[in-house]
């Protein structure tokens, strides 16, 4: 595994979208597997192909459960990922970004969602996500789309430069997706 070169705002690439994977093989797989060694080395929970330079439709995702906030864990790798069915009720939480270190701002989101997308194998899979699962994956699948977090703030006022205190690894894992 390799870790790859992350992409920063204001690159371009960050702002198209992503194209269609319609190649499932091993150099897809091995991807795949160094955008999850880049998403724990840069301590984030998920990760898109445009992040690190490549405009294709692969995500990856990846949070253990805590069983103190009752939350179950999850990790995805995702081709062609699209939500085709998105809650009415929506949820308003703070949000980070590997491609804007440093910087959180309050985004409304879905609460639940349901994805279908294809597994680097070319599978067929259909996910049901909910609360902070469904975040990350809106704001992955975001990042497919040329949006960023900062496209989805209502309120710019609470866009922020973290502190360095709240730049711990901890608060860090939390927010970044």
């Amino acid at each position: 595994m390799a870790l790859l070169g992350m992409r920063y705002e204001p690159d371009p690439i960050l702002r198209d979208k992503a194209k269609r994977i319609k190649t499932f093989d091993a150099n897809l797989r091995k991807l795949a597997e160094d955008m999850f060694e880049t998403m724990h080395a840069n301590k984030g929970v998920g990760l898109a192909a445009p992040q690190i330079g490549q405009s294709i439709r692969l995500l990856v995702a990846e949070m253990e459960a805590d069983k103190t906030e009752g939350e179950r864990g999850f990790k995805v790798a995702l081709c062609n990922p699209e939500i085709v069915k998105a809650s009415d009720e929506m949820s308003t939480g703070a949000e980070g970004c590997l491609s804007i270190p440093g910087w959180i701002g309050d985004v409304p989101r879905h609460v639940s969602v349901t994805v279908k997308a294809q597994t680097p194998e070319g599978k067929e899979v259909r996910i049901k996500a909910q609360d902070y699962y469904a975040r990350v994956l809106q704001h992955e699948i975001d990042h497919l789309n040329g949006v960023l977090f900062t496209d989805r703030i209502e309120d710019i006022k609470s866009l922020r430069k973290l502190t360095p205190e709240e730049l711990g690894e901890e608060e860090t894992e939390l927010l970044e997706v």
